[in-house]
């Protein structure tokens, strides 16, 4: 599903599989729908995690 991406994602990698602006990314994070943390300034995303969300957004699981 992912395989492309690197085990930990950055915004731009979420905002690129899920076809959605950067911003929006931003969004799901403040609201805790997709869990990352931060290193300084810089949000990183587990791809288990983009899984996880994606899976609960669906009728996959």
């Amino acid at each position: 599903m992912l395989e492309q991406y690197q085990d930990i994602m950055t915004i731009y990698d979420v905002a690129e599989a899920l076809c959605i602006g950067k911003n929006r990314v931003y969004e799901l994070l403040e609201k805790k729908e997709l869990k990352g943390f931060r290193i300084g300034r810089v949000w990183k995303i587990p791809k288990e995690a983009l899984k996880e969300y994606i899976l609960s957004r669906s009728n996959l699981s």
